[in-house]
C-alpha cells in the first residue's frame, strides 16, 4: 500500500505523530523507551515498506506502555503491518486481540475487517480445498452485520458475494465429477448445495441444469421438469435454460414445476449473504 493510503488510515484512527515521553520505571529490567519514540520508529518503518520492523515497533509500544492509549492503537497497527507484510496469521492474531481488549472502540471494525480481509486474500483456486474461503465469508458477514454503516461493510458485502461464488465453484466441480462418473446421488447432492446455499452465486443457473441432466439420467423426470422451469422461469435468456429444455425435448417433456418438490421449496427461500 503506498504512503498516502497507509497515512490515511493512521488518520482515520486518530493516530498522532508528535513524539511524548514515557515514565521511566524502576522496577522493569528492559530500557524502557518514550512511547512517542517508539511509536514513530513504527510509522517511519511502514513508511518506507519495512513492515516486520513497524509490527516489532508497534509491539514494543503494547509491551512497554500497555496501559496508554498508544497501546491499543499500536494493536491495531501491528496488525495492519503484518497484512502488508503478508503474515496473515500473525495479522489475524494482533487484530483478534485488539476485538478481545476493546469490542466497542472505535478501530473495532477495522481490526474485524483486517481479520476478514487476511481470509479473503488467502483464498485458494476452486480446485482445492476452501476452508480459508469459509472462514473468509464468516468474517466478512460479521463485518456487515456488526458494523453496517462503516466503508468496512461495504466492502464486505461485495467480497462476500466473490466468496459465495467461489464455494459454490467449489461445489459445482466436485458435482460435474460426479456427474462425468455416473454417480448420479452424489452429484445431485453438489449440484443441491448450490440451489440451497448459495442461490445468489454466479453457478446457480449451471447447477440446475445440471440437476436436469442427473435426474433425467436415473428416471426421476417431476424433479428434472421442475429444475428447468425454474431455471426457465428465473434465467429464460440463460443457455443453461436452452440445453436444460431440449435435453427434457429429447425425451418428450416439457419443463413443469411440481410445487412439493424440494426445489420449489428451496427456490423460495430467502437465501441472505
Amino acid at each position: 500500500m503506498r504512503a498516502g493510503l497507509w497515512l490515511a488510515i493512521a488518520l482515520v484512527l486518530g493516530l498522532g505523530v508528535s513524539a511524548c515521553s514515557g515514565k521511566k520505571s524502576a522496577d522493569l529490567a528492559f530500557k524502557e523507551e518514550p512511547v512517542g519514540k517508539l511509536y514513530n520508529e513504527g510509522l517511519d518503518f511502514l513508511e518506507r515498506g519495512r513492515y516486520t520492523e513497524a509490527a516489532e515497533k508497534f509491539e514494543e509500544v503494547e509491551r512497554q506502555h500497555p496501559y496508554s492509549v498508544w497501546a491499543r492503537k499500536a494493536i491495531v497497527m501491528t496488525a495492519y503491518a503484518y497484512y502488508q507484510k503478508g503474515k496473515y496469521d500473525e495479522c489475524i492474531e494482533a487484530a483478534e486481540r485488539y476485538l478481545a481488549l476493546h469490542p466497542g472502540s472505535e478501530d473495532a471494525a477495522y481490526a474485524q475487517f483486517l481479520i476478514a480481509q487476511s481470509y479473503y486474500d488467502q483464498i485458494p483456486d476452486v480446485t482445492r480445498d476452501q476452508e480459508r474461503t469459509q472462514r473468509a465469508l464468516e468474517a466478512l458477514r460479521e463485518v456487515a452485520r456488526r458494523y453496517p454503516d462503516t466503508e468496512y461493510a461495504r466492502d464486505a458485502r461485495h467480497k462476500v458475494q466473490q466468496a459465495f461464488n467461489q464455494i459454490g465453484g467449489k461445489e459445482m466441480e466436485i458435482g460435474r465429477y460426479y456427474l462425468v462418473r455416473k454417480d448420479y446421488v452424489a452429484a445431485i447432492n453438489r449440484f443441491k448445495t448450490v440451489v440451497t446455499e448459495y442461490q445468489t452465486s454466479s453457478h446457480v443457473e449451471e447447477a440446475l441444469m445440471r440437476l436436469t441432466e442427473a435426474y433425467m439420467a436415473i428416471g426421476i423426470t417431476s424433479e428434472a421438469q421442475t429444475a428447468t422451469a425454474i431455471l426457465g422461469h428465473n434465467y429464460p435468456a440463460s443457455p443453461w435454460y436452452k440445453d436444460a429444455y431440449a435435453l427434457l425435448q429429447s425425451g418428450g417433456l416439457e419443463p413443469r414445476e411440481d410445487k412439493k418438490s424440494w426445489l420449489s421449496r428451496a427456490w423460495k427461500a430467502t437465501v441472505g449473504l
